[in-house]
């Protein structure tokens, strides 16, 4: 039967026919499937538009007072007692950061994975590679620092929260950067309107950290702060707004930027500071522990291995 039914004169032409048909078919098929191409969106676009709502979200007022600030207001510094990412992981703040920031890191046995030794620093505030080795004068190359500076939040809400929040703040990671040590010193406490980082690449992701960080602790910027951070945004970010840019400073001017520079270490000063502490045990019931050589207290005696970082 099968045999007979391919010898049908007509056979060889109705196949031929049906092959090209179900071609045709499966080739309507995955044409119809696909998409059509949506428009490109430029990378990062959304999120530059997300951090422009956010900062449009914060209150605008002025600078309160700074009576009452100190650090200590904050907890020991690096406390692991937070209940922010890496808190109560067995390890100060300072080290969470260095090993999330550094590269080619070495550690310290027996600190259980804590004590970073060396690495490299790929610096996003200047643009350069900076060498850390831990030690007396050496340590302080590479410096933490606040994105958001504790006096500045101090004066935009932060004399309100209680002390957990604010020991939270000071160690939270969003709010910290491993970077030089001259250029942290530089910064000192300066908001987005006095100071912005060398390298310019790196604007856009810094302002928008400093959104962040005040939209999740509901602090304030003050007006000046709010146009400096608006126009990297709209400017460097590539972003816009649909209306007028932000205004410039009223003197013309913008945060005076030096040329970035190689950074160098710090030399740890000599001993004979202003803070006495006779032994570790009264440092850390002050709250000063660890002390990090040229900070008040600081003195050979405590720094046991010599590293730069006394009363570990």
């Amino acid at each position: 039967m099968v045999e007979q039914g391919h010898n049908w004169p007509g056979y060889a032409v109705v196949a031929a026919a049906l092959s090209a048909l179900s071609a045709l078919v499966a080739v309507s098929l995955v044409f119809s499937a696909a998409p059509a191409p949506a428009d490109p969106v430029p990378v990062g676009a959304g999120d530059v538009s997300v951090e422009l709502a956010n900062l449009e979200a914060l209150p605008v007022k002025g600078r309160a007072p700074k009576t009452g600030y100190e650090r200590e207001m904050f907890g020991p510094a690096w406390s692991d007692d937070v209940t922010v990412p890496d808190g109560h992981n067995g390890c100060d703040t300072r080290n969470d950061i260095l090993r999330r920031d550094l590269v080619d890191i070495e550690i310290k046995p027996g600190t259980n994975g804590c004590v970073v030794l060396s690495g490299m620093l790929h610096d996003p505030y200047t643009g350069t590679a900076i060498v850390f080795q831990r030690g007396r004068g050496t340590s302080r190359a590479v410096q933490i620092d606040h994105v958001v500076a504790l006096s500045d939040a101090w004066q935009k809400g932060a004399q309100q929260w209680d002390d957990l929040t604010r020991r939270n703040f000071a160690n939270d990671p969003l709010n910290l950067q491993a970077t030089s040590g001259p250029i942290n010193e530089q910064k000192a406490d300066g908001d987005a309107a006095t100071w912005l980082p060398p390298n310019k690449s790196y604007r856009c992701a810094y302002v928008s950290r400093i959104v962040e960080v005040k939209s999740g602790y509901g602090l304030w910027v003050t007006q000046a702060e709010h146009d400096a951070i608006a126009r990297v945004l709209t400017g460097e970010c590539g972003a816009s707004t649909g209306g007028p840019a932000p205004p410039e400073p009223a003197d013309g001017t913008s945060p005076a930027q030096p040329p970035p520079g190689e950074p160098v270490p710090f030399l740890a000063p000599d001993d004979g500071p202003s803070v006495y502490f006779p032994n570790c045990a009264a440092a850390r019931a002050a709250g000063a522990a660890p002390i990090l050589a040229g900070q008040p207290g600081y003195r050979s005696g405590l720094d046991g291995d010599g590293d730069g970082i006394a009363c570990e």
